[in-house]
């Protein structure tokens, strides 16, 4: 466990894709018990520690995960997350380099709206029609900031939060994370994980009420560091 920002009533972690946010039917110790262990050490509380989840990432993704400490704290910040408003999530993805775009890093953003449906027994989202019955619009917007020989980098804004969202989206448009097999990936990557990345969540403070911006580095990884180099 990567800690990220701490104070009394949040806590920020980066999750590595091996781990997951809360416990699940693998059985896996979850980042939350993680998080929970470690504060009851540093601060030698007694009994049960609280900590509250806000938001998860699917377990092959990277990044930013940020817990609350207090109810007062997970009541604000879950209410954040729902309405999208006083709080921003930007992610990284890594795709193939694709001729549309090549003449576009760095430029401005480009906007996503569809709407998907979850298939819950593949666990998938499907772009669909408007009216698809369950159906639940999803809105995001993208640009490439860097490039390699054979692929680019994009940096994404969530206007909504839906279920592998970015994945789905990015897949329909011919641009499939890297690593993604579920969503058209051509092969893996060697530590199982895909290539997208919960770089940075920024919002303002349930309590004190001041602006945050928590960022998580990069993967130790020679392609997300070679990246994140051009960039610059």
């Amino acid at each position: 466990m990567q800690l990220l920002y701490e104070d009394n009533h949040i806590i920020a972690v980066s999750k590595t894709c091996h781990e997951i946010v809360q416990g699940d039917k693998t059985g896996d110790t979850p980042l939350s018990d993680i998080v929970k262990a470690y504060i009851k050490e540093k601060y030698q509380k007694p009994g049960e520690v609280f900590l509250g989840v806000t938001h998860r990432l699917d377990r092959p993704t990277t990044g930013v995960v940020l817990f609350a400490r207090t109810s007062k704290a997970l009541t604000r910040l879950n209410a954040m997350f729902q309405s999208h408003e006083q709080i921003r999530k930007t992610y990284w993805a890594i795709v193939e380099k694709n001729e549309r775009l090549l003449g576009n890093v760095a430029n401005e953003a480009t906007r996503l709206e569809n709407y998907l449906w979850r298939n819950e027994k593949q666990n998938k989202s499907f772009v669909v029609k408007p009216g698809t019955k369950d159906a639940k619009h999803a809105a995001l917007s993208y640009k490439a900031i860097a490039q390699s020989e054979r692929y680019m980098l994009l940096e994404i804004n969530l206007e909504t939060g839906r279920h592998h969202q970015i994945r789905c989206q990015l897949a329909a448009i011919g641009l499939p994370i890297k690593g993604d097999l579920k969503y058209g990936a051509k092969r893996s990557n060697p530590d199982g994980g895909i290539s997208l990345h919960a770089r940075k969540i920024e919002f303002i403070h349930p309590v004190s009420k001041q602006p945050i911006s928590i960022t998580a580095p990069v993967p130790n990884d020679v392609l997300w560091q070679t990246l994140e180099k051009s960039i610059r």
